[in-house]
């Protein structure tokens, strides 16, 4: 991940020697140019891999106020001033309509797009695919991705209106997204995903293999049609992300520095590269200005963080008809979570049980209640809350429109969401 300049204590450290939580209230903005190295415990909001324009958040003591002079970014001619960055009234608009909404007409013909990519001959091939384009998903990633792609267009002096190739990005995304949900519950063993009985449940483990390839084979066909070299390139390398932090997953660190930026990097591949990428996609097609595209990657990254971090800590404060999935199910993966590592700040004895994947007995009831017992889900939320405030910062610098104050507004739901 990169080497924290200046700094030799780590943050959790620092955590476990405060009286209090609350009485670290402000952070420290810190540069990382890409150095490689030790990386101090817990201490950054960028995952290991990806460094480019990280910034590293530090808690630090408040000895008394500051004031910030306001960055300003240059886009071609016109320069904005990006504001104050907090989790409310960060709008243009005092009227803000609801993201879904908002984003509803451009994805009302979202499945029946991708069941046309999946189209075949086979009866159960084709049931199989379609198992999970039902419409009753949340469709978080296309979404992110229209509103994305609107707010790029008015930025650079375009009509708000979508391009075909940006909508083909939204569906594309969503067919990637569910293709790796079809081999995550072949690997994981799950027999229900989103309220229902998983495809390898239904159809058998092999059948469900097939399944999510064809998917993803149809994904890339559409990619294909779209022509573009660079869009090709950047959402290429989302499958390998996704490859690489399944394996990620398989294995865990010693060291509790290293476990943690092994939890960080492989949340950034599994789910934020999915995002990260597709809005950087979106902004290529309308702007040839690298800063814009930096904007949208760093919104989708921190954005996708964050909202598996709150995933992290909804699997222990969420009854599993809420969630979808049963619940402490990443414990029973032998998964060690944000609310776990954290937890091994007061209980030390977790480190044993993560390096076994608790899979003695008893170590899943005992790890449960150990990250209840302890402020994990706090520190998690807490951290979700750093990663959703740079979020919010990096599409704040994009021209004040509906569709920008949208992203901000759903930035905040990810913090405020049960399911």
């Amino acid at each position: 991940m990169g080497r924290v300049f200046g700094l030799g204590v780590s943050m959790a450290a620092q955590w476990r020697s405060c009286r209090s939580w609350s009485s670290w209230r402000s952070w420290r903005s810190w540069s990382v140019p890409g150095a490689s190295g030790h990386l101090p415990r817990a201490a950054t909001l960028a995952p290991a891999g990806d460094v480019r324009g990280a910034r590293v958040w530090v808690p630090v003591r408040r000895v008394h106020n500051t004031t910030r002079p306001k960055p300003f970014t240059r886009y071609r001619n016109s320069f904005y001033s990006a504001p104050r960055v907090c989790c409310c009234r960060t709008h243009s608009d005092a009227k803000l309509k609801d993201p879904f909404s908002l984003a509803q007409k451009d994805l009302i013909h979202l499945y029946e797009d991708i069941k046309k990519e999946l189209l075949v001959s086979t009866a159960e091939l084709r049931a199989l695919c379609e198992y999970y384009f039902d419409g009753k998903g949340k469709a978080l990633r296309p979404m992110i991705v229209v509103l994305m792609a609107r707010a790029c267009n008015i930025h650079s002096h375009r009509t708000a209106d979508l391009l075909p190739a940006q909508r083909s990005i939204a569906m594309i995304s969503e067919m990637i997204h569910t293709a790796s949900l079809v081999h995550d519950d072949v690997i994981d063993g799950a027999d229900t995903r989103r309220g229902k009985t998983t495809i390898n449940e239904v159809w058998g483990e092999r059948k469900a293999i097939l399944a999510g390839d064809f998917i993803l084979s149809a994904a890339s066909m559409a990619l294909a049609r779209i022509g573009n070299t660079a869009v090709v390139s950047v959402l290429t390398q989302v499958i390998e992300d996704l490859v690489r932090g399944e394996f990620m997953q398989l294995g865990s660190k010693d060291s509790e520095n290293e476990r943690f930026r092994h939890y960080l990097e492989k949340t950034f591949k599994k789910t934020a590269s999915l995002i990260a990428n597709s809005c950087k996609a979106v902004s290529i097609l309308v702007n040839s200005d690298p800063q814009v595209h930096e904007i949208a990657y760093q919104y989708g990254r921190n954005v996708g963080i964050a909202f598996q971090l709150v995933d992290d800590v909804l699997d222990f404060t969420v009854c599993a008809n809420q969630l979808g999935k049963p619940s402490g199910a990443d414990l029973k993966l032998g998964l060690a979570t944000g609310p776990v590592l954290f937890a091994c700040q007061k209980f030390p004895e977790l480190h044993a049980m993560i390096m076994r994947r608790f899979c003695s007995e008893g170590d899943v009831d005992r790890a449960w209640r150990f990250v209840l017992e302890s402020d994990g889900v706090e520190k998690t939320n807490y951290l979700a809350q750093r990663y959703c405030r740079e979020a919010i910062r990096q599409i704040s610098q994009l021209r004040p429109s509906t569709e920008r104050d949208a992203l901000i507004r759903l930035t905040e739901l990810v913090l405020t969401r049960n399911k």
